[in-house]
């Protein structure tokens, strides 16, 4: 066992001849304007042949350090070397050996793939005898050897992903640092790119230091840096720090005809319950510590059938390191003039089709949503979900079928149907310049509200979001997890009946999501119909049920329990959605087949 200098915390397992490519002593890094700096004396190393993970809550110093890490920040106190020598030093020699892939890859979308790699050839000095060799090597790790004319604007998000890779990769990097890559692919995408990562860490011996915000891709890597507000919370193998939860996690089976949110509820409101997450039907409770009195008060609940000691993940790991629990408080307070017939439909969707041209985007989707479901759109890069997602919304006009919303037809009167409707996009889009109530009196007006209910309802969302402290700050200076907070405000501001909501939690952390899943249950379960479209296969473990498309059509359609037993077989016995989302879009599953096993 190897322990870096003056780490606090956990010691890390390392090959002794592992070269060591990237290493921070006591490295820190302050910006004009906040109170605490973004890294606090970070010690850290990064080896050769391996994976190393970063995970943290927002403002937690992750994109700070890569870029520092990249030379394109100075370190205001200790000392960062890469390759042996300063960030940017090898660079500015013609040397550099070093891949940076930030959270938005900068694509000239109005050019082709093999364009796109030709400019990035350009500015990264790539000789131009070495280029046709190279770019064939990429374009066949990454499978886009069949689209290299095609402009990069036209790509899928995850193909999009794969050549920002590829365009980091020219070098042939010994080092590669990549910002939250997978952030926005759907979980096929997701896999791609870490069997391409696995192939380069195993053929080149390439170290490879990822920030992520998916908790089980933290748990492939070799050694995992936990970062909270700059400081090093611990740095260690993923095993390690799954040790120290060892005997805390329980896994709940709900009783028949329990929904598990329904459950979840109940054992959030157990103070020695730590964390309560749905997976597969039933509910993960990390405990705060191993007790016969806890199992017995979880067992004793009516709405359990059995709990169970289960090995700790990863993500167990993560949320015993939080200082606090997700915040819920806000969720508790009510939503009012919502009525409360369950069975209403208030979505009706027939035959709904959108066409571009000769393009068919949608074809043929048909589906209903009553008062207070949770309803997720899912579906791989490309599938039309998004497209599908607009014309719920109002945002896109629908080619072919019938969209009835809330009893109104959107074709036929969009203006009085899209009055009672909340949408939230994935980009923040509210006014960056101007403070968060100004913001959320200009979308009150433009929600048609004014006078004293416009005051209250501010008033009220302040509190119910943790809004008030900041209420006086810019949109855009304040931090990304309060910037969807003040989004989710501004939507249900007018207390809309049906919310629209599209990937609300994309690079959020886990704490964040998780205490903005409670508020979207705690709005449902008060009659809010939810629309959601989200990539994390967790959340949608949450829904009453669940569309999942592909190329334009349906492919499955049902509750998450549904979907999953499609992909329940002898290699699958106990399948998560995830396994079911990739079974399902790549064809090794056939809805209506006689049977659910795998294609030869």
């Amino acid at each position: 066992m190897e322990r870096d200098p003056g780490q606090e915390g956990e010691t890390i397992a390392a090959e002794p001849r592992a070269e060591i490519l990237l290493e921070a002593t006591a490295l820190s890094r302050s910006f004009a304007g906040r109170s605490a700096p973004a890294l606090d004396g970070v010690d850290f190393r990064a080896r050769a042949g391996r994976i190393t993970g970063i995970v943290g809550p927002d403002g937690a110093g992750k994109t700070t350090l890569l870029r520092v890490a990249a030379g394109l920040l100075k370190p205001h106190a200790g000392s960062i070397r890469v390759l042996g020598a300063a960030p940017g030093a090898a660079a500015r020699a013609g040397t550099a050996r070093i891949g940076y892939m930030p959270q938005r890859f900068g694509l000239y979308e109005d050019l082709g793939v093999a364009e796109n790699l030709d400019l990035f050839a350009d500015l990264q000095g790539l000789p131009f005898h070495e280029r046709a060799e190279r770019f064939a090597e990429l374009l066949e790790l990454t499978d886009l050897g069949d689209f290299r004319a095609r402009r990069a604007g036209r790509l899928s998000g995850g193909m999009k992903q794969k050549l920002g890779l590829a365009c980091s990769l020219l070098v042939r990097p010994r080092l590669l640092l990549l910002d939250e890559p997978t952030v926005g692919v759907d979980p096929v995408s997701r896999r791609d790119l870490w069997r391409i990562l696995d192939r380069l860490v195993a053929a080149e011996g390439i170290g490879v230091v990822i920030a992520t915000a998916y908790l089980d891709e933290a748990d492939r890597c070799a050694e995992v840096l936990v970062l909270d507000r700059g400081r090093v919370v611990a740095c260690a193998e993923p095993a390690t720090l799954r040790h120290r939860v060892a005997g805390r996690v329980r896994l709940v089976e709900p009783r028949p005809g329990c929904p598990p949110r329904v459950l979840q509820a109940r054992l959030e409101e157990l103070p020695e319950v730590r964390d309560c997450s749905i997976r597969k039907g039933r509910l993960r409770c990390l405990l705060d510590q191993e007790t016969a009195a806890v199992d017995r008060l979880i067992e004793g609940l009516p709405e359990v059938a059995s709990s169970a000691v289960v090995e700790p993940t990863f993500e167990d790991a993560f949320m015993a390191m939080q200082e606090s629990r997700p915040d819920r408080a806000g969720a508790a307070t009510p939503i009012a003039g919502l009525a409360s017939a369950a069975d209403e439909a208030m979505i009706a969707v027939e035959g709904l089709g959108k066409r571009f041209g000769d393009f068919v985007a949608v074809s043929a989707i048909s589906f209903t949503v009553r008062r207070g479901e949770i309803f997720g759109l899912l579906g791989p890069n490309g599938a039309g979900k998004t497209t599908t997602f607009r014309m719920l919304c109002g945002l896109l006009p629908a080619s072919d079928g019938e969209i009835r919303v809330a009893g109104r037809d959107l074709r036929r009167a969009p203006g009085r149907a899209r009055a009672g409707l909340g949408y939230m996009a994935q980009a923040f889009s509210l006014y960056p310049h101007l403070t968060i109530v100004q913001n959320l009196r200009f979308f009150g007006r433009s929600y048609g509200l004014g006078g004293r209910r416009l005051r209250r309802r501010i008033e009220e969302v302040l509190d119910e979001f943790d809004l008030r402290a900041r209420r006086d700050e810019d949109a855009g200076k304040i931090p990304a997890g309060f910037q969807r907070r003040l989004s989710m405000a501004a939507a249900v501001l007018h207390e809309p009946e049906i919310l629209f909501l599209d990937e609300p939690t994309s690079g959020a952390d886990p704490l964040a999501r998780r205490e903005f899943w409670a508020r979207i249950s705690a709005f449902a379960a008060r009659g809010m119909t939810i629309v959601v479209t989200t990539h994390f296969m967790e959340e949608v473990e949450s829904c009453d049920q669940v569309l999942l498309m592909s190329r334009g059509r349906e492919l499955a359609r049902g509750s998450p329990d549904e979907i999953r037993a499609l992909a329940r077989g002898p290699k699958r016995p106990d399948p998560g959605i995830e396994d079911a989302f990739i079974a399902l879009s790549e064809g090794e599953v056939v809805v209506g087949a006689a049977a659910p096993e795998a294609r030869p």
